[in-house]
């Protein structure tokens, strides 16, 4: 076996003069889509709880929570928070559970951005 020695130049001894180049393809990870969770007005649930969900599930402050629950009272929904997939589907079946689970009839919807 006869070994030919490896030039900086990327050709190898004995090559017939040709070079040959070895390109690297990246290929661009493109993000997931993004979702909307929204809360619906409803007539029978109370503000204090609606503000103690948003509090809850979403992290917000009583101030935040207490905007938000305001723009639901008047324009009938509101955007709550923008999430991958998973986590607004989670978020939307736990805000229903609890919910339902306090006999409250608040609706909690998901939909791509």
């Amino acid at each position: 076996m006869t070994r030919r020695p490896f030039l900086m130049s990327g050709k190898t001894s004995g090559n017939d003069g040709e070079t040959s180049v070895i390109t690297k393809t990246r290929s661009r990870t493109e993000r997931p889509p993004l979702y909307k969770v929204m809360l619906l007005n409803d007539d029978y649930t109370p503000m204090e709880f609606v503000v103690h969900v948003l509090e809850r599930f979403f992290g917000l402050t009583h101030a935040q929570a207490f905007e938000i629950m305001l723009t639901v009272h008047k324009k009938g929904l509101a955007v709550v928070g923008v999430f991958s997939f998973e986590v607004a589907e989670t978020k939307v079946a736990q805000v229903m559970d609890f919910a339902r689970r306090h006999q409250h009839p608040l609706q909690c919807t998901m939909e791509k951005e």
